[in-house]
């Protein structure tokens, strides 16, 4: 089921396109490093980045899900439409 549940501002749709994008770059880099045998020390920062990366994601979608009193269910996630801002209730 997707269930439109809101819409956010162009800012904050911004802020999340480039939490995501980071997000999606860094695990994107572990898959390449852990094919071309990566040191030990730069797969730690990177797990570090990664780990960063996820939390801040979440932060801003818990943020946004207060402000703007989003609707949520136990087994569903939200995601953006970056075309309309729109916000969608996901349940798997």
């Amino acid at each position: 089921m997707r269930k439109r549940i809101g819409q956010v501002s162009e800012k904050e749709k911004e802020e999340i396109r480039v939490l995501c994008n980071r997000k999606n770059s860094l695990i994107e880099l572990s898959k390449a490093m852990k094919v071309n045998n990566a040191n030990k020390l730069q797969c730690e920062k990177l797990v570090k980045d990664i780990v960063e990366a996820c939390i801040c994601f979440q932060k801003y979608w818990d943020d946004m899900g207060i402000k703007y009193q989003w609707e949520k269910h136990p087994d569903g996630n939200w995601e953006i439409d970056f075309q309309t801002n729109d916000i969608y209730l996901v349940i798997e």
